[in-house]
Parts: structure tokens; sequence; C-alpha cells
């Protein structure tokens, strides 16, 4: 299967991509894993994608894009892929279409994770990392320290970042609603949305998505 993921920040994107990667045994791609190998490995692209970087602008389209196409065309991705981050707006999603056309392939599905804004505040506004490693997440309701404002795994603090903050939680979702969101409705004239709630456990939430898709194929 080829399928694009979409979704809010905090919508658990990341998450559920990996799960359903291995559930559908096809390579999760990510954006942020292609910046992370190409700059690492000094590619073209790479190279392109960090001195955009590094002067504070976005990375431009058609250098996303390079990289999206040349990691579809890895080996691992031949019988299908999940893309996570990709497009990120319109105009990649026509660039993504005229790519698998040029193959004689086509997406069969676009999976959207459906949140509301105000939970969608409430998980990311909510974390709280540890100073000493920021792998160590917890968070005020969901995931509660067993002593407040220290982490349970080294005993470091605990504090908000700053792209946590409701604030800048609210600027993002401003940015999706802008840019990413409009993907949604031009995927959806071509058939291929599939809307599910993202809200609830981990698990019932990919078994809600591998259904939707399960019975998507079958349509």
């Amino acid at each position: 299967m080829r399928i694009v993921l979409v979704g809010p920040p905090g919508a658990g994107k990341g998450t559920q991509a990996a799960f359903l990667a291995k559930n559908l045994s096809i390579p999760h791609i990510s954006t942020g894993d292609l910046f992370r190998a190409n700059i690492s490995q000094g590619t073209d692209l790479g190279k392109q994608a960090k001195a955009y970087m590094d002067e504070g602008n976005l990375v431009p389209d058609q250098v996303t894009i390079g990289m999206a196409k040349d990691r579809m065309e890895q080996p691992d991705a031949v019988n299908g892929f999940l893309l996570d981050g990709f497009p990120r707006n319109v105009s990649q999603a026509e660039a993504l279409d005229e790519m698998l056309k040029a193959e004689s392939m086509k997406l069969d599905a676009v999976l959207d994770l459906e949140v509301p804004e105000d939970e969608v505040v409430k998980r990311i506004a909510g974390r709280r990392t540890c100073r000493n490693e920021s792998s160590h997440v917890f968070h005020v309701q969901y995931k509660q320290p067993k002593v407040e404002g220290v982490c349970d795994i080294c005993g470091g603090e605990l504090y908000q970042r700053e792209d946590d903050s409701e604030e800048t939680v609210r600027k993002r979702l401003e940015v999706y609603h802008t840019q990413t969101e409009p993907i949604i409705d031009y995927y959806r004239a071509q058939g291929l949305v599939v809307t599910i709630s993202a809200l609830g456990k981990v698990e019932d939430v990919t078994g809600r998505a591998m259904a939707a898709l399960k019975d998507d194929a079958a349509a």
C-alpha cells in the first residue's frame, strides 16, 4: 500500500506511522528522518537543505520533493510506503502525484488523523521534558511523574519546552490549517481520504486505522 498520513501536530502521527508501517510491512518515510539522513550523509540535497536551515529559512519544496523521490525509489519501498510529513502543502501533493504517475503508480489512501484543537493544545502544552535527557517526557495529566517536577528515570528537572507552550502550539496549528489541511480537500476530491478519530489509547487508534484502511481497500 502507498499511504499518506496527515493530521495536526499532537495527533500522534509519528507513533501511529511506526505501528502502521510495521503492521503493513512497508517503510515509514518521515520528512524529519529524510532531512537528518541527507544532511548527515552530506548529499547534494542535504547540503542544500542545511544551507536554508542554517539561515533560518524554510527548505524549498523542490529540495523536499527531491529527497522524498530518492527515498521512495529505494528497494524497500517497491511494494509501498507510508509518508509522514510529506506532502506538506498542495504543491507538494501535486508533485507527488506527478512522480507516482511517471512510475505508473498511485496512492491507495490518505489517512487523516482527526483530533479536536483543544485536545491538541492539552496534549502538547501539558508535556514536561527532562533537562538531563530529552527522551524522558512526562505529562501533567496523562503521564504524571511520581514527584512533581522531577524525572522518575534520572531525577532531572522537568520543564516545559518553549515550543510546547500554548502560544506556540496555537501558532503551529494556524500553520497546519493554512498550509497542510488543504491537502485533505485535494485528496478528498480524488476519493482517497480515510478519516479516523485519533482519540484514545495508541493501540485503539492503530486498530481503527487498520480497519479503515482494510475497508477502504475492499471498497
